[in-house]
């Protein structure tokens, strides 16, 4: 479990491609500090296992499931990447329940620099756009974000994050821009209530709204 607060901006050091799986060495310095082999550390925003831990990289495995679903296999050789460590019971959870299990590939459609923010629209199948609310939480590359506003178009949705400066400056996304690929999450709270009331029609036969509301949800 993460907090989609990027601890620090490492660097891929090297990738070594195999027919099912791929070996990912990641240069870093606070996302290896304490870090042992079998920790969790997520990689723009997908989730791995920590298999090597050296001085300051660490190597991690990535299976086909992971390489299909996010953008760990097209990484290069000296790209930035967001990192972040498990999260432990005792700390502050400055940022959103973060699974680091990536739901699909989302694509940079506009980046809009205004004054000292900068707004960022993705565009994401209808399958992820579902999840997906104003004023609702979203992990992009592993970064926990506030979704300023979103739109439907077919079998596509798209949405939109307000950057401040900070956040600009200690991650990746200050070298995102258009047609870039990204690793989109959705909140898992999302994923749950869809499910509670998938099960509840089939056991009472329909919830209504108005049930979902008396259980503390906004709707």
């Amino acid at each position: 479990m993460f907090t989609g607060i990027v601890e620090e901006v490492g660097e891929i050091r090297a990738i070594d491609r195999r027919s099912n799986l791929q070996r990912t060495s990641v240069a870093a310095h606070t996302a290896v500090d304490g870090t042992k082999v079998g920790d969790s550390i997520s990689i723009n925003g997908a989730c791995h296992t920590a298999v090597e831990v050296s001085g300051d990289q660490f190597v991690v495995e990535s299976v086909l499931e992971t390489l299909n679903r996010t953008t760990m296999g097209g990484l290069k050789t000296g790209d930035p990447v967001n990192l972040e460590r498990s999260v432990r019971l005792t700390d502050r959870l400055d940022g959103h329940l973060v699974q680091g299990h990536v739901d699909g590939i989302g694509q940079v459609v506009s980046r809009d620099a205004s004054e000292d923010i900068v707004n960022f629209t993705f565009e994401v199948d209808s399958g992820i756009a579902r999840y997906i609310a104003a004023k609702g939480s979203v992990a992009v590359d592993g970064i926990s974000l506030t979704v300023v506003d979103v739109s439907d178009a077919g079998d596509r949705g798209r949405f939109s994050v307000t950057i401040i400066p900070h956040t600009l400056s200690v991650t990746a996304m200050k070298q995102r821009h258009p047609d870039d690929r990204v690793n989109v999450e959705v909140d898992v709270v999302a994923r749950y209530l869809e499910r509670f009331l998938q099960t509840g029609q089939k056991a009472n036969g329909g919830l209504s709204w108005s049930a979902v509301s008396d259980m503390g949800f906004d709707t």
